[in-house]
């Protein structure tokens, strides 16, 4: 499995099936007002985590891609995929409404992706759903998602064995976020060099350390 992160909650995941043929799973392409170029994408499933123009350009996707836009359970091509409901905001919705989180079972490998999450902690029955997460893909950026502090509240709620953050500063970005560096200072950590894709397995997961993976736009 290889996962790409192409800016602001933007990933690619491609799941490789034999030796001819690919899965291209697209979440969260954005449109240009964000301040940031979309490469061209094809996907053969697409999801949506909310309909804001940062996170919902999903014209831009070529491929025909089935299309998921909410909570539920689906199932498509071999892809197991979870929306879980959440808020973008730590009043239950009241100010930016409701955002759909996604658990992606890949290859044996379950990937969550938290979308635009305002809350400050996750309640007990979002923790049990994402319970056992391997790769979790969280905001890091503050101003319309959580702080990089409460990030790491939820992050120790967790435990996954693989953090990417997302949803943070990047250069020609419109909207004024915090950098990555504010998250590496929060986790105590020193400068994490950024990595183009992340190519992974479920043998290649370690169980005695976590892991922060910062992947270039």
């Amino acid at each position: 499995m290889k996962i790409i992160w192409h800016g602001q909650s933007c990933f690619q995941i491609i799941n490789q099936v034999g030796k001819n043929q690919k899965i291209s799973i697209v979440i969260d392409p954005f449109d240009s007002e964000v301040g940031l170029k979309l490469p061209k994408l094809e996907a053969d499933i697409l999801l949506i985590t909310h309909d804001h123009r940062d996170h919902n350009n999903s014209k831009a996707i070529s491929g025909n891609p089935f299309i998921i836009t909410g909570p539920g359970e689906y199932e498509t091509k071999g892809i197991f995929i979870q929306g879980i409901p959440a808020f973008h905001d730590d009043v239950l919705g009241k100010e930016r409404g409701e955002i759909t989180m996604y658990n992606i079972n890949v290859e044996d490998i379950l990937i969550c992706h938290l979308s635009d999450l305002g809350q400050k902690e996750l309640t007990t029955e979002q923790v049990d759903m994402i319970n056992g997460v391997d790769i979790l893909m969280i905001p890091v950026g503050g101003t319309y998602t959580i702080t990089t502090k409460e990030a790491l509240r939820i992050m120790s709620q967790l435990e996954p064995k693989i953090t990417i953050p997302m949803h943070y500063s990047l250069p020609g970005m419109k909207t004024k976020l915090a950098g990555l560096s504010e998250f590496q200072k929060t986790l105590g950590l020193g400068s994490v060099a950024p990595i183009d894709s992340l190519t992974i397995k479920k043998k290649d997961f370690s169980e005695e350390e976590a892991k922060i993976i910062v992947l270039k736009p």
